[in-house]
């Protein structure tokens, strides 16, 4: 039981730390857009706008409501990440 538990809380502190560590990079990715108005840095910043909404999803999917399957939205805001940056690698000017 303790054991379970205390997985438990170790699971919860990942997601945390994951979607922390999500929103430190869009911020850092949204500063490097204000100081040179690469449009590399701005898809960056937005896909881990996304990215870090997906992880939000997941803690809330999977701690707060678990009986609640969010799989779907997850996945949609995943690829929305994914597709914001890849416009950002086909679209940078060279």
């Amino acid at each position: 039981m303790i054991a379970e538990t205390s997985m438990w809380m170790f699971a919860q502190t990942v997601y945390i730390v994951s979607l922390l560590t999500s929103l430190t990079c869009m911020a850092l990715l949204i500063r490097g857009y204000h100081r040179s108005r690469r449009l590399l840095l701005l898809c960056g910043a937005l896909c881990f706008v996304f990215l870090s909404l997906n992880n939000l999803l997941l803690f809330v999917d999977v701690v707060m409501l678990p009986r609640i399957d969010l799989r779907l939205y997850r996945g949609i805001v995943a690829l929305a990440g994914v597709a914001v940056m890849l416009y950002g690698f086909i679209w940078e000017p060279e």
